[in-house]
């Protein structure tokens, strides 16, 4: 059974190493004693009450429709759940949800006798009051010209991936793809639309950059320099963004902490998704807000639930990487879907997971 709304271990916890690391960096810690998290009032001095505003803003509370594929996907039935885009559409908007990330643009075509198309998703979302706010699609310069046309019949204004720019973990690779990323987002900044990448765990793993080589040339250690940290750095700020999958992101942490430096030695270095974002918070523009409970003998450390269900902090997380207005949260759940014994969880789960990341706030004087 799961708990609604989001609780209050939700909402506070967070451990103790990692306040520290967010301390020694400079960045507030919220502390559970704070009146910014207990709802208290300071008024010692005559200062004004605190007043309690969404830490979500309502109109930046998306989904990514791979949440719900197998609805958008799904043949007319009689299930009385709803399929295809404008019916699964109308449902989310009811629920509340006011932007969509899109993970492809077909339906099931007996619906239509058709596939549809993206001016007739268009009007479905302007229909619904919807607003597209991005997209993972493939990000290649073959095909880039062709994506942005859809991007912009979709009024998006952002386009993007759900995979790694490069799968490799060489340096010169990663090199080669900043080169082509910096390319493509300046093509796609004259249309006024951000280029954005999403990570899986992989990602935030170490660059194999030092240490002795291996028979085809290639370096075998690391001098601890993550992969993606390395693109950040190796892109232009201008072009180049980047939508951080909060799950992801701690399973990151708790599988991606040892690496082996060019003498051989272990080395451990703690992954904190905080601290990744907080001093480049506009180059994450979007966010898959994804929940995980902790299971640490599972292999990624985590498994995915309905936001607000898990363990994951994202009172913590949201309220430390500031500029609220300016940050989309899309929620995802892989796996959302429930199959033929349960056509209906994915919407349910949607809608669990809008409540929770509704029940987010903060406190401003």
């Amino acid at each position: 059974m799961f708990k609604s709304p989001v609780s209050r271990r939700q909402i506070l916890a967070a451990s103790a190493g990692a306040a520290a690391a967010i301390g020694a960096a400079g960045i507030p810690v919220l502390a559970t004693g704070s009146p910014a998290l207990a709802g208290g009032n300071d008024n010692k001095h005559g200062n004004s009450k605190l007043r309690v505003e969404p830490l979500i803003p309502a109109r930046n509370r998306g989904i990514i429709l791979y949440s719900v594929r197998d609805r958008i996907s799904a043949a007319p039935d009689d299930s009385g759940v709803p399929y295809g885009f404008e019916r699964v559409l109308a449902r989310l908007a009811e629920i509340g949800y006011k932007e969509i990330e899109f993970a492809g643009y077909n339906q099931n075509t007996a619906i239509l006798g058709r596939q549809i198309t993206p001016a007739e998703i268009r009007k479905i979302l302007d229909d619904n009051g919807l607003v597209a706010n991005g997209t993972h699609t493939s990000i290649n310069a073959a095909t880039f010209e062709q994506q942005l046309e859809i991007a912009e019949t979709l009024g998006m204004k952002h386009i993007g991936t759900g995979s790694d720019p490069t799968n490799s973990a060489y340096k010169s690779d990663w090199d080669a793809a900043a080169d082509l990323w910096n390319e493509l987002g300046r093509t796609a900044r004259k249309r006024g639309i951000k280029l954005y990448t999403h990570n899986h765990d992989a990602a935030y793993g170490f660059l194999l950059d030092a240490g002795p080589l291996d028979a085809a040339g290639k370096p075998t250690r690391s001098t601890g320099q993550r992969k993606l940290e390395y693109f950040f750095d190796k892109t232009d700020e201008r072009y180049v963004y980047f939508e951080m999958d909060i799950y992801w992101a701690y399973v990151a942490r708790f599988k991606h902490h040892t690496f082996v430096d060019k003498n051989g030695a272990s080395k451990e270095d703690l992954f904190d998704p905080i601290l990744t974002v907080a001093p480049r918070t506009e180059r994450f523009p979007l966010f898959h807000a994804k929940d995980g409970d902790k299971a640490p003998a599972q292999a990624n450390g985590y498994t995915m639930v309905p936001l607000g269900e898990g363990d994951i902090n994202f009172q913590q997380f949201f309220e430390v990487i500031g500029k609220q207005d300016y940050h989309h949260a899309n929620w995802e759940q892989d796996s959302a879907p429930g199959g033929t014994a349960n056509p209906g969880q994915s919407i349910d789960f949607a809608n669990i997971s809008y409540g929770n990341m509704s029940d987010l706030t903060i406190y401003r004087r």
